[in-house]
């Protein structure tokens, strides 16, 4: 039987089609950089594009639902393999893949010349295939309990198609835009609640002794649920006093994952570190929803969802993607300097984002969260390209 390890050294095509890793976080970070480097000009009226969605709809769209679901392809198509044993999508197929990705980057783009109907049609491919391969890799091997991390993708797909007939009957609704947020945050939490416990305790037990963090258990599957639940209702009613109660419950229980994973211990370590950060603007999305839908001053729903996304996916993609770059292409697990100016751009994009929702100083705060989410993403563009691009070494 070929492994897996096996399967990635006889393989002799380009480099970047070696494992999905790389071309999705190599053009998902260089897509980041390009959509919201010309998301202001396009706010301001400065430049326009061929795209029948308005400069705040493609901004949403490109974010979620292109961004993101790169950076998820990127990410699943690494780490599936490792979990059910199988062998990884290489070559011919990922470059398919890779290339329906870009056909809907670029069919959302003029799709005031092609259509509508046409754009969503190329563009709702991408997550309907991911679908199905990581669908068969999990089913085939048996690894049911995967499943999860299925229907979340599943629930993104969901969410990309509710925004397109939005888009196409003029709704205002914003079910697609909510349904996707939380398909994206469920994600995080998925993934997270694996791997920052299990990286955490992976650099603390080689330290002097002390507390650890704690494994999965019913705390964390009570905190998942009420997370599920108020994310549910705030689909459904965004601001109804059940979604704040909710949130509230919802921030207690993610702030309490965090508390339980020792992140205190773990400040000498920014590859560690960052994935506590990061995850840190799970529970004040869920923080700042509740305090906007009680009606304090001040406090704007828009803070709760750039929370979520300019914080949480900011920074946890960029955690995800400079940590498992540097594995596997069998760099040392160190942060450098350069690294961690990436991590510290991410954070103060995300908390920069967060402010402007606020309305106080909002175009200053606007301009800052710009330019730093730019700088991040560009540097892991910089920084990893290189490597992304050649076999490991």
């Amino acid at each position: 039987m070929v492994t897996t390890a096996q399967q990635i050294r006889d393989y002799q095509g380009p480099a970047l089609l070696s494992y999905g890793f790389r071309p999705f976080f190599l053009f998902g970070a260089l897509w980041a950089v390009l959509a919201v480097a010309i998301w202001l000009p396009l706010l301001n009226e400065r430049i326009s594009l061929p795209t029948a969605l308005t400069p705040i709809q493609w901004h949403v769209h490109e974010l979620l639902f292109g961004f993101v679901p790169s950076i998820a392809a990127g990410f699943l198509l690494t780490a599936v393999p490792n979990w059910t044993g199988r062998l990884p999508v290489v070559g011919f197929p990922l470059f398919v893949l890779f290339l329906i990705w870009v056909a809907g980057r670029a069919a959302i783009l003029a799709s005031a010349w092609i259509g509508q109907p046409i754009a969503a049609f190329v563009d709702l491919a991408f997550l309907s295939l991911l679908a199905i391969v990581i669908a068969r890799e999990i089913i085939v091997s048996d690894h049911k309990r995967n499943l999860k991390v299925l229907v979340v993708i599943v629930l993104l797909l969901i969410g990309n198609a509710l925004f397109h007939l939005e888009v196409t009957f003029d709704s205002e609704g914003a079910y697609g835009e909510r349904v996707g947020i939380t398909a994206i945050v469920l994600l995080i939490m998925l993934i997270g609640g694996r791997i920052i416990p299990s990286f955490t305790r992976n650099w603390l037990v080689r330290r002097p002794t002390g507390r650890l963090p704690l494994p999965f258990g019913k705390f964390d599957a009570v905190a998942m649920f009420v997370s599920a639940a108020a994310l549910t209702s705030w689909i459904l009613s965004p601001d109804s006093l059940l979604t704040a109660l909710l949130a509230m419950a919802a921030f207690v229980g993610n702030a309490g994952r965090l508390v339980r994973w020792a992140g205190e211990r773990v400040s000498a370590e920014p590859l560690v570190l960052i994935l506590h950060i990061g995850y840190a603007f799970v529970p004040l999305g869920f923080l700042l929803l509740t305090l906007s839908i009680l009606g304090l001053q001040y406090i704007a729903s828009a803070g709760a969802l750039h929370g979520w996304t300019a914080g949480a996916i900011g920074v946890m993609t960029l955690a995800v993607m400079t940590r498992a770059s540097l594995g596997h292409t069998g760099q040392p697990l160190r942060a450098t300097r350069a690294i961690q100016f990436v991590y510290a751009a991410s954070v103060v994009a995300g908390l920069a984002r967060v402010i402007a929702a606020f309305g106080i100083v909002r175009e200053p705060m606007l301009q800052l969260a710009a330019i730093v989410w730019v700088l991040a993403f560009g540097g892991f563009v910089i920084i990893f390209g290189p490597l992304l691009i050649k076999h490991r070494s």
